[in-house]
């Protein structure tokens, strides 16, 4: 995300609308990780409104850079209009995360399920590389911690283990380390 933001230049209301998206993601994941980690529970107060905040911010971000030559990937190539990349990365993270949910229903809350499509939003925006590679990092990084629950015996293969927080690690790791796409 850093380096799409020097892509944008400093001077573009495109990059003030993705410096403000990432602030509200920075915000967003401290509160839900507090929360989670506390309470096993994504509230919908927080993640409801979510989607309107990051969706326009990012939505505008990918449509000013596309109008002014700065689209870098950040528009949907593949789909021809710019920004359709965010609500299809959105539609796919949801999808997926309820799909594991209606397979096996005691492994996955459906707080996971809503903040994915969050989630999807900002992954979409920067590429589906971002996309894989954030899902794939939340899943190593709760299965690292499970495994470390269960070698420090705190914790047994029945505990329940907050999975929010490995989701917004997974999408920050991605965002902060893989070059946009």
């Amino acid at each position: 995300m850093i380096q799409r933001l020097g892509e944008l230049g400093a001077a573009t209301p495109a990059f003030w609308l993705a410096a403000l998206a990432c602030l509200y993601f920075l915000v967003l994941a401290v509160r839900l990780t507090v929360i989670d980690v506390r309470h096993h529970l994504l509230p919908n107060r927080i993640v409801f409104p979510a989607y309107p905040v990051a969706g326009v911010l990012l939505l505008g971000a990918a449509l000013l850079a596309a109008m002014n030559g700065h689209d870098g990937g950040t528009s949907a190539a593949l789909f021809g209009v710019p920004g359709l990349r965010v609500l299809a990365g959105a539609a796919a993270l949801w999808l997926f995360y309820f799909l594991l949910r209606a397979v096996y229903p005691a492994g996955m809350g459906f707080g996971d399920v809503k903040l994915a499509g969050v989630l999807g939003l900002y992954l979409g925006f920067l590429g589906w590389g971002h996309l894989f590679a954030a899902t794939f990092a939340a899943f190593l990084f709760g299965g690292l911690w499970g495994v470390a629950l269960l070698a420090s015996r705190r914790g047994t293969l029945r505990s329940d283990i907050p999975f929010g927080p490995f989701m917004l690690a997974g999408a920050a790791a991605a965002m902060l380390l893989l070059p946009a796409g």
